[in-house]
């Protein structure tokens, strides 16, 4: 479970709704399927920067509903508004945010929301008729957003959702307040529902360092061209200070996992499945027994002439100077979750999945771990009924088989499972086993040397002690936000325009906001854009195969 920083820390507004539409959709969702599954198993990850932001909505959302207190996300707050905004543009803005939906799955599914939708694109080419378009349209289109956002286990059980999309029209505030309820509901309860699982012994918990950083780069930016040794490369040579900075996010991301889950984890999932031979190291001196990271991390790894490796991939790995364990992900059926499964029937594709793991269980050892590795998010909204049917058949299905276990990466390791030794890495991640997603071409590239910039900046400012310690947190944490991967996942022109525009804008932002918190001038080229999307990649862009086409 993962999500960016999308708040402005100098001001606490949010920027972007992701955070709180995926907790109502898929952290729920997926909570409740494993609730409704007591011999399913799983690990569940989740970044430490989005407990916060989960927190941050929780605070905010029963002020609201206790005091009135104004909520500091945009589209929540135009939820529960009781006067239509004035101003056209921002009337459109609104409308079109409410459209930010998948148009099969979650906007055509209900007739009623559909019609909004077509009235609502039609507007977007007819602007001047705007005027005429009464506050009805723009509660119902708001109401209906978060209908379709909400998760299917909650459709299902939740009597005021029922009724909420029984009326499809006509919603009144207190319709609009009420459906704030529910979503404060949601997100007050989830992590208690995962502390729950955990306690139990149903699911591991693990953690991520603390803002998402891709720690090889931050350690060593040309560990880059041990996977693509033809990469383009930053001006900027080596990240300034990376292993320190490495460390903090760990430090951190431990600290803030143990404040909301009571214990230290087993386990680190390091953002994107990104590792590099000194980031295992870092790893496994920091305590941790277990990482994981992708497929074709180990692929690239088993082709080296100094490894020799020869019966079945699917176990945990460790380098022979460590004793942390790294599983890697089966990128063929973690894939075929990802981007083939939500075309099929969901028995016909459960079916298939199991009969995979049958011919692979028929040919490797008995202790063989086969490791799918998933976003908790991304998917489920190109599954019919945000994949309800699946994951539903899934879990009990492979719950009940005789001869497939469910488990989590440590109970793995407490039943001894083998661990094979390798002798080198290669460094990469669960995205072709590259870091191609965050360096290598110009737009992200020069938002390296951007972050290289500000980090000067910063050091700068500590070795001269211009802050006082109050700043000089305030400045780690803004800093930290700057290093998270998303940024770069995004920069790069075959990325769709709205997604790209909204996180380079957030980008500059922050980095702005590091300059003036050293208490200096942002530099001038953070006021210009730096990179456009013109792509139309699967799934949004959103998700990528771990092995590339």
């Amino acid at each position: 479970m993962h999500q960016p920083e999308y708040r402005d820390l100098q001001t606490g507004t949010f920027k972007l709704p992701w955070t709180y539409l995926h907790v109502i959709k898929d952290y729920v969702d997926m909570a409740a399927h494993l609730e409704a599954v007591p011999d399913a198993k799983a690990v569940v990850n989740f970044a430490p920067i989005l407990l916060e932001q989960i927190e941050d909505y929780a605070k905010q959302i029963n002020a609201y509903l206790s005091d009135r207190i104004s909520i500091t996300d945009p589209l929540l707050d135009a939820l529960v508004s009781p006067a239509l905004q004035v101003d056209l543009e921002e009337r459109m803005k609104l409308v079109k945010e409410c459209l930010r939906a998948n148009r099969e799955r979650q906007i055509d599914r209900y007739p009623a929301y559909k019609k909004l939708a077509i009235m609502a694109d039609w507007l977007d080419q007819n602007f001047e008729f705007l005027y005429y378009v009464n506050s009805q349209f723009i509660d119902d289109i708001l109401v209906w957003y978060h209908l379709a956002w909400m998760g299917e286990t909650v459709k299902l059980t939740d009597n005021r959702v029922k009724h909420l999309i029984e009326k499809g029209s006509g919603f009144t505030l207190h319709d609009r307040i009420e459906i704030l309820e529910i979503i404060g509901e949601q997100i007050s309860n989830v992590l208690l529902r995962y502390k729950n699982l955990a306690k139990r012994g149903q699911i591991e918990l693990s953690v991520t360092p603390y803002a998402h950083p891709i720690m090889p780069l931050l350690l060593a930016l040309n560990a880059t061209q041990e996977a693509m040794p033809d990469a383009p490369m930053p001006e900027l040579k080596s990240y300034p200070g990376g292993e320190e900075r490495v460390k903090w996010h760990l430090e951190k991301g431990v600290q803030t996992f143990k404040r909301f889950f009571g214990f230290k984890p087993q386990g680190c999932w390091p953002s994107e499945g990104s590792i590099s031979e000194l980031c295992l190291k870092i790893l496994d001196d920091f305590g941790f027994t277990w990482t994981a990271s992708g497929g074709c991390v180990l692929h690239n790894s088993l082709n080296l002439q100094e490894n020799s490796v020869s019966d079945g991939i699917h176990h945990p790995f460790k380098l022979k100077q460590n004793k942390l364990a790294c599983f890697f992900r089966d990128d063929g059926l973690s894939d075929l979750i990802g981007f083939q499964y939500s075309k099929w029937h969901a028995d016909d594709a459960v079916s298939d999945f199991i009969k995979h793991l049958e011919i692979i269980a028929s040919n490797e050892p008995s202790d063989s771990v086969v490791s799918i590795i998933m976003d908790g998010e991304n998917a489920w909204e190109y599954y019919p009924e945000n994949g309800y049917y699946f994951l539903s058949a899934l879990y009990t299905r492979l719950a009940a088989h005789p001869a497939i276990e469910l488990t989590t990466f440590s109970e793995c390791l407490k039943d001894k499972v083998g661990i094979k030794t390798i002798n080198r890495l290669v460094a990469g991640s669960w995205v072709y086993g590259t870091f191609s997603t965050w360096i290598g071409d110009a737009d992200k590239n020069r938002g390296w040397d951007m972050l290289g910039d500000a980090k000067s900046a910063f050091d700068t400012a500590i070795a001269e002690k211009r802050l006082s310690e109050k700043q000089i947190q305030e400045a780690e944490l803004q800093l930290a936000v700057c290093e998270g991967s998303d940024w770069f996942w995004w920069f790069g022109d075959y990325n769709p325009g709205e997604a790209v525009s909204n996180f380079e804008k957030q980008y500059r932002m922050n980095l702005a906001n590091l300059y003036r918190l050293l208490g200096q001038e942002p530099p001038g080229y953070l006021a210009l854009s730096f990179t456009q999307g013109f792509g139309t990649p699967d799934m949004g862009g959103a998700m990528r195969p771990g092995v590339q086409a």
